[in-house]
């Protein structure tokens, strides 16, 4: 399943999006390390003796995430699950997965920032951004630019790979950054994709943003090159609804195979319940939680769906019934023909960008790069990137502006999923359907 979604999706990697591989899985039989997470059944704090039980179990505590009741533990015991499960505090533990970003299949290089006056590739070629605000009419509605009635500023965090922050598109609305990444301790962006998506949400230049008044904050947890391990996207969401941020935007995501060879369907399980956890923590936090569907043409309904022909279940994570789940769809408000899809996963649909109604995946023949989605990237740039992780963030913008419109805590991340559902445009189906969700979003209509 993993060579099918990987490398035979049609080359559907588009935007950077993200995938499980069981990266901590070092042949314990041989006495070498491992990672795990270990949940204990407290939700909300560690349980007292915690120590002395992974001690016991023979592992070595590397980082505790308190208020999600986790831990994370190395340890060379082939047995050190077996062990620690035994605890009666324990409720879950498993090898930590490692988030790994692929290499976006789609994106190119636009235009440099030496020339050009404000707004005109915004006029020329931002056709996504024009089609969730109607061309920029809802930029004219109170709290419309992200700019909040009561005056506070209404904060999107985006947990990616950091932000160039002197981009001059973005400078203006960087609110601060932090870095997950071990070596790392700054917040830029080295890979730009989390800079593609700060500007979707909030960039006010020669490109705009859904909310050009709107504030980012990078939570970054990938370096230039590698993955992200579970525990430390886990800490960043749950720091960033500590940071009292409005909004998450999540364009990342994976699969994690339940009764895979490659490792047991115990060891998924604590990572996927930890990814849950962090969701919820936000959540009861008041932060409305955004999340990309993927993009590997899947029908994610069920697990088994995912898993094709294999034995066994593939989960998409993290997802959660609380977050407001997006595919991409195109100018043409059509489903992206990478986009994942599925009734029961999928909230509302977003523009992320394609190749154009001539374009065949199969063949690479007709490809029109300007349907893809451009935004700020590294060096002053700019760029067109296309995936689900271009869409969701569209959809973090729109729950930021209407924050903006109602004020800061005033909304529950519940009553604002609720606005973005029920003010979308029906595109496929009459009603919900399982490409578009409730319909595509409109910044229009959600804020009359």
């Amino acid at each position: 399943m993993k060579k099918k979604i990987l490398a035979g999706a049609l080359a559907l990697t588009l935007g950077a999006s993200m995938t499980f591989s069981s990266g901590g899985n070092v042949n314990a039989e041989n006495g070498q390390e491992k990672k795990y997470i270990v949940i204990f059944k407290e939700q909300a704090k560690l349980p007292s003796g915690f120590g002395n039980e992974i001690s016991k179990a023979g592992g070595q505590i590397e980082s505790r995430l308190d208020k999600l009741g986790a831990v994370e533990v190395v340890s060379s015991n082939p047995n050190f699950l077996s062990e620690i499960k035994k605890s009666s505090t324990v409720l879950e533990a498993g090898v930590q997965n490692i988030v790994q970003p692929e290499q976006a299949a789609i994106e190119e290089v636009a235009l440099v920032s030496s020339y050009g006056a404000d707004a005109d590739l915004y006029n020329s070629l931002q056709w996504d951004i024009k089609q969730v605000t109607q061309d920029g009419e809802s930029w004219t509605l109170p709290g419309g630019t992200g700019k909040s009635v009561d005056g506070k500023d209404i904060v999107v965090g985006v947990i990616d790979t950091g932000i160039d922050y002197t981009h001059p598109d973005l400078k203006d609305n960087y609110a601060y950054g932090k870095s997950f990444v071990p070596g790392y301790p700054d917040a830029m962006d080295e890979n730009s994709h989390g800079t593609h998506v700060a500007g979707s949400i909030a960039a006010k230049g020669r490109t705009m943003g859904i909310g050009p008044d709107l504030k980012v904050a990078a939570y970054r947890v990938f370096g230039p090159t590698g993955g992200a391990e579970t525990s430390h996207i886990a800490e960043a969401l749950m720091t960033a609804a500590d940071d009292n941020v409005d909004v998450v935007n999540m364009s990342l995501g994976g699969y994690d195979w339940f009764q895979n060879p490659d490792y047991a369907t115990k060891d998924v399980v604590a990572d996927v319940r930890l990814f849950n956890r962090a969701i919820q923590y936000a959540i009861q936090k008041g932060v409305t939680v955004v999340g990309s569907a993927g993009n590997n043409a899947v029908d994610i309904s069920s697990p088994g769906k995912l898993s094709g022909d294999d034995t066994g279940a593939t989960h998409r994570s993290p997802s959660s019934q609380s977050m407001i789940r997006v595919s991409a769809g195109g100018a043409l408000k059509n489903l992206a023909f990478y986009s994942n899809y599925g009734v029961g996963k999928i909230d509302v649909i977003a523009p992320g960008g394609d190749l154009g109604p001539n374009y065949d995946p199969a063949t690479g023949a007709g490809r029109d790069n300007t349907y893809l989605c451009l935004a700020p990237v590294l060096g002053g740039k700019y760029g067109y990137k296309g995936g689900t992780s271009m869409a969701a963030p569209k959809t973090a913008a729109l729950a930021g502006v209407i924050i903006a419109q109602h004020g800061k805590d005033k909304l529950s991340p519940a009553q604002v999923k609720s606005i973005i559902q029920s003010s979308t445009e029906d595109v496929f189906k009459s009603g919900y359907d399982g490409e578009s969700g409730f319909g595509l979003i409109n910044a229009v209509d959600a804020l009359n």
